[in-house]
């Protein structure tokens, strides 16, 4: 087998809206530059993504010279939003899972926009300071790592092999007819060709081109997954699929949350070498544990 190789970049300007895939990114410490510094929230602060709202899937935010969006979707007119001064729009406490994190708001035109688009009064809020806002899940970090909007980690790794193996579980069961899925149901930020099936489960450091990373957790999956990413419909896959053959513990797994060591530019085609992989008596534990469920290891 040939070295894996960096497949594809996506990034994600505002939270749970579609991602554009450049052929190159920017690592910052928090995640790839431009990476979920937006989001959407309900008046009361709590987060609204496709979880809630699948139709978030279907707009779209493409960004703007000094870190500003434009905002476009079906049936509006395209919107384009500046990075708020909160000074002028004032800020508010987002919820984003158990963490309280305060954020700027965009303002009435912005709100006006995303309201629209939902069905549902909402706010498009800015994450102004990435570096001190959040931090890290402190069992997986070093002391003063921080993260975006994302849902918990700076940065997420999928494989091809993986996805490939899991469209073939998926052809084998009763909703054969919702696959084989694009990767998009993940929403990554970095997709690796050239890897055996599922090898992200044993990487604990790996370097992709000129950034090295720490492969800290495996990506417990939710019902965004099974949203149609061009359609905003919803299904039962991958998650009845995932249930059956990849649950750890209490989590589905797909992907593996990474925590950047140094900043860089990531670009596709570059290579990917695992520096570190699991303890071979852990990886062995890991697989008897999955077979003794009934786990695809």
């Amino acid at each position: 087998m040939s070295m894996p190789a960096l497949n594809a970049i996506h990034f994600y300007p505002v939270k749970s809206m579609t991602g554009l895939a450049p052929a190159e990114a920017a690592v910052e410490p928090w995640g790839l530059a431009g990476d979920r510094r937006w989001m959407v929230a309900a008046p009361d602060g709590r987060m609204i993504t496709q979880r809630q709202r699948p139709r978030l899937a279907l707009a779209a935010a493409a960004p703007l010279p000094g870190g500003g969006v434009r905002l476009t979707g079906p049936g509006a007119g395209p919107l384009d939003v500046a990075v708020p001064d909160a000074a002028e729009h004032g800020t508010m406490t987002v919820e984003l899972f158990r963490d309280k994190v305060e954020v700027v708001r965009a303002g009435a035109a912005a709100d006006a926009w995303v309201s629209a688009h939902l069905g549902t009064e909402a706010h498009l809020v800015h994450l102004d300071d990435p570096a001190r806002r959040r931090p890290i899940d402190p069992r997986y970090a070093l002391p003063g790592e921080t993260v975006s909007l994302a849902d918990g980690y700076p940065l997420l790794v999928t494989t091809t092999a993986s996805l490939d193996a899991l469209n073939s579980l998926i052809a084998e069961g009763d909703r054969a007819h919702e696959g084989p899925l694009p990767m998009s149901r993940f929403r990554p930020n970095i997709v690796v060709d050239g890897t055996a099936p599922w090898a992200e489960d044993g990487w604990r450091r790996v370097r992709i081109g000129e950034v090295t990373f720490r492969a800290v957790k495996d990506c417990g999956r939710c019902v965004v997954t099974t949203v149609d990413q061009a359609t905003a419909a919803k299904g039962g896959e991958p998650l009845r699929t995932l249930g059956r053959h990849r649950r750890i513990g209490d989590k589905l797994v797909f992907g593996k949350n990474l925590v950047p060591e140094n900043r860089g530019v990531l670009r596709v085609g570059d290579p990917v070498e695992v520096l570190e992989a699991v303890e071979t008596q852990e990886t062995q534990e890991v697989q008897e544990a999955r077979e003794a469920r009934g786990v695809l290891s």
